[in-house]
């Protein structure tokens, strides 16, 4: 089996801001000379990855403190699509105190996921449509029933896909980091978007959606939309822990990213607890 391409463990520290094997602690970000948030730190770019030089300034991104994480706690698994977003959303991931591995989507096979026992997995953003997401369309069968899984973007796609729906091209064109208004039906529980304003703004990056006339309602339920009735978020009826969303969370344009990230990071506690129960 494949090395994860990054294993971290969120730790607070004085000085350095590193792996669990001492290895600097690299998140990529898709603006080489982007400054952080809350921060007076800019980001140092080396080979694609940006370095946080120091625990300071991965703690002044929204002014949320990197937590301690249980040593014993198993990741959630993230399948990279080969996407630049990716690693963002590990940093909200890893921001909110959760250990993680990313692996590329034609790294490993599902079962070498199931023998690792993630607590979640998070099936990433990518170029192309979900034909081109490697194992994602069958971790989203064969893993989505046991294990809470949030697909982003092209993720939430392969979850359409998976289930019966159409991929198509959408009706208003190519958007790229286009802020929209996304609404959301406040009646649901277990929902990514517990708490937020109804509507939120949200990043879009995509040409394609889930079509709306082949959409598999009698498995899935549409939980986010458009104005124009474009489909931004949808889960599983059975099984409420497999759940996605068409925007991009880890984008500043998303005002609501981070508390969606942390949604899901409760998703999985709460599956935990039932399942414990």
């Amino acid at each position: 089996m494949a090395a994860p391409l990054h294993h971290f463990v969120p730790r607070t520290l004085a000085g350095s801001f590193n792996f669990a094997d001492g290895r600097p602690a690299l998140v990529p970000v898709s603006i080489a000379s982007q400054r952080i948030r809350g921060g007076d730190s800019l980001v140092a770019w080396s080979k694609g990855y940006s370095l946080y030089r120091s625990c300071s300034a991965v703690k002044a991104v929204d002014g949320v403190r990197v937590l301690e994480a249980a040593k014993d706690e198993e990741p959630i698994i993230v399948i990279d699509n080969y996407d630049s977003f990716t690693y963002n959303l590990c940093q909200y991931i890893g921001e909110l105190g959760t250990n993680f591995k990313v692996y590329r989507n034609d790294e490993l096979t599902v079962d070498e996921i199931r023998r690792m026992k993630p607590r979640g997995i998070l099936i990433s953003p990518g170029p192309g449509a979900p034909k081109d997401s490697g194992i994602s369309l069958q971790t989203v069968l064969e893993l989505g029933p046991s294990i809470p899984l949030f697909g982003v973007c092209m993720g939430l796609q392969c979850i359409g896909e998976a289930f019966g729906g159409k991929i198509v091209r959408s009706p208003y064109g190519v958007v790229h980091g286009k802020g929209t208004l996304v609404y959301y039906d406040e009646k649901l529980e277990y929902s990514l978007f517990a708490g937020l304003p109804n509507p939120f703004n949200a990043a879009r990056y995509h040409s394609l959606v889930i079509e709306n006339d082949s959409f598999p309602d009698d498995i899935l339920e549409i939980t986010a939309w458009t104005e124009d009735e474009l489909i931004m978020g949808a889960r599983h009826k059975k099984y409420k822990h497999i759940q996605g969303v068409q925007f991009h969370p880890e984008s500043v344009i998303t005002t609501e990213g981070k508390r969606i990230v942390h949604n899901f990071l409760m998703l999985i506690k709460e599956f935990e607890a039932e399942k414990n129960a």
